[in-house]
């Protein structure tokens, strides 16, 4: 089973001009954040555009990133429709995923007895780790640190949580608690401003949106905090602080694909309801690139 430690980049899905998956350019983006040294790869997440894939683009999306990668994958396969989610699911344990990140059920704002048999629906379906996804901001709905542990103790196949809550009180209980219970369960920080506030209380490493973009430096600073080489690590956070701040200049994907191709990566637009990046924010993108050596 694989091991949940280090960088992930919640992978952009690049578009042709003719609004079409760009397959080729994926496998570059893959190639490039491999090559940058992360530990794996989330294809289909928020930030790989996941709302506004067709079915079929996210399967085929999902077996694109497995086929080339030479690192785990994670794929994005949650829905606020348990059937959906089973169904994606199972399609990426059949393509040869790793594992799969399964957001917190988005508009329904189910309730917890709810909540709890949806993910249970999903362990029951499929053989490999499940990592969930706690980000009340997109979901209207936060994950109590007590329904987390719960879960991780009741379900055999989740295995992880990726917390995007911003409630680092929440996230020390959750360590705490599955640390105290013998819980095989790992903590990855959801928001790259708080890679080094999560690992201090025990997190393991991030699912970055930064990282489709510095794969390297990403990775050099989770692995310096795994080590306790927590100086290095506190330095290159500084350093690249103002990449995070610009990567949500406006809403997630927006800056982090006009980042990519600023450097020349394939990206492509966003897709509607997203808008392009204002041209007051694009300057301000260039510029936190250009002091970093980036373009």
């Amino acid at each position: 089973m694989m091991k949940i430690e280090g960088v992930y980049p919640a992978l952009i899905t690049p578009f042709t001009k003719d609004d079409e998956v760009d397959k080729e350019g994926l496998r570059r983006l893959v190639e490039y954040v491999v090559d940058g040294g992360v530990a794996g790869i989330v294809p289909c997440g928020t930030t790989g555009e996941s709302a506004t894939l067709l079915h079929e683009e996210h399967k085929e999306v999902i077996d694109v990133v497995v086929d080339c990668s030479k690192v785990p994958v994670i794929a994005g396969t949650g829905s606020n429709n348990t059937k959906e989610a089973v169904e994606l699911t199972k399609h990426a344990e059949d393509a040869g995923a790793d594992a799969c990140l399964l957001i917190t059920p988005y508009y329904n704002k189910p309730n917890v007895r709810g909540l709890k048999e949806h993910f249970k629906r999903i362990g029951d379906s499929v053989e490999i780790p499940l990592i969930l996804y706690n980000i009340p901001s997109r979901t209207g709905q936060n994950v109590s640190a007590e329904t987390m542990v719960e879960l991780a103790a009741e379900v055999e196949n989740i295995k992880g949580v990726k917390e995007a809550s911003g409630d680092l009180k929440q996230i020390g209980a959750i360590i705490r608690s599955v640390t105290e219970r013998g819980l095989d369960f790992t903590v990855v920080a959801g928001d790259d401003f708080l890679t080094l506030p999560i690992m201090s209380l025990g997190g393991k490493g991030v699912i970055s949106v930064a990282a489709n973009i510095a794969p390297r430096e990403m990775s050099e600073m989770v692995d310096a905090m795994l080590k306790g080489e927590v100086e290095k690590a506190k330095e290159i956070n500084i350093r690249l602080f103002s990449l995070f701040e610009a990567m949500f200049l406006e809403t997630n994907p927006i800056p982090v694909k006009k980042a990519a191709e600023m450097m020349g990566l394939p990206a492509g637009h966003v897709r509607l309801p997203l808008g392009a990046l204002s041209e007051s924010n694009e300057k301000k993108l260039r510029k936190v690139l250009e002091r970093l050596g980036m373009v």
